[in-house]
């Protein structure tokens, strides 16, 4: 499994054969400049909630790859209309794709598209798929559902907001990663803009303070699990 960070909260995946997106917001992102979206591969679009930041290059990547977005029920139906293909999902739901078993799990967090209406409620998934299973967070504070996915699920990866302000910040995302019982993070969600710029070594010594090993990759750069 090889994962790629494309800014933001944007992740590309690798399984195998098959290309899958996460949230991709990356034409509005000027730190992902670098990014061209019409090279990128995608046969699945992963969303997690329907703000501006995570959809903004749905459309346009669904288009040319013919990808199936997975998401919400109220996701998948807007871009449904849109006459794009998707398989909708709810909390505590899972399906078994040909890459390997998708569970869209709780997060606290709003969702609304753009233009004000209606996303559905946020989510986050767990995906098993190669013999790895990794858990993205979506944007969401810390709860205590996420005690719920070790119970069924033993993670190799979490990947985790640590920006602050919308979301859960670095000593939250610390104790998230207690909660999956997972101590090999992927920060997401940071430097963006402002409101979620962090110091990157301290937010490292941090984490390695209790054991855990915080990675914070370039926009491109990859990891393989």
């Amino acid at each position: 499994m090889k994962i790629t960070f494309y800014g933001h909260a944007s992740l590309g995946i690798q399984i195998q054969d098959t290309y899958i997106l996460v949230d991709p917001f990356i034409t509005g992102n000027p730190k992902a400049s670098n990014i061209d979206i019409n090279n990128l591969k995608a046969d699945y679009i992963l969303v997690t909630h329907a703000h501006q930041d995570h959809i903004l290059d749905v459309e346009a990547i669904a288009k040319q790859t013919d990808a199936v977005i997975i998401s919400n029920y109220e996701i998948v139906t807007h871009f449904g209309n849109l006459g794009l293909e998707g398989h909708p999902m709810n909390h505590g739901g899972q399906w078994d794709f040909e890459f390997g078993t998708v569970k869209y799990v709780n997060a606290i967090h709003t969702s609304s598209f753009p233009d004000g209406s209606y996303g559905g409620q946020p989510g986050g998934f767990v995906i098993e798929g190669e013999h790895k299973n990794i858990y993205i967070a979506g944007d969401t504070a810390l709860t205590f559902d996420m005690k719920l996915i070790p119970l069924q699920t033993k993670l190799d990866l979490a990947i985790l907001p640590i920006g602050d302000n919308f979301t859960m910040g670095i000593d939250d995302a610390i104790l998230a990663s207690d909660f999956v019982k997972c101590d090999k993070i992927l920060g997401y969600h940071f430097d963006t803009f402002g409101y979620i710029e962090i110091d990157h070594e301290a937010a490292k010594r941090k984490f390695f303070a209790k054991d855990k090993d915080l990675m914070l990759l370039e926009i491109g750069e990859s990891l393989e699990l």
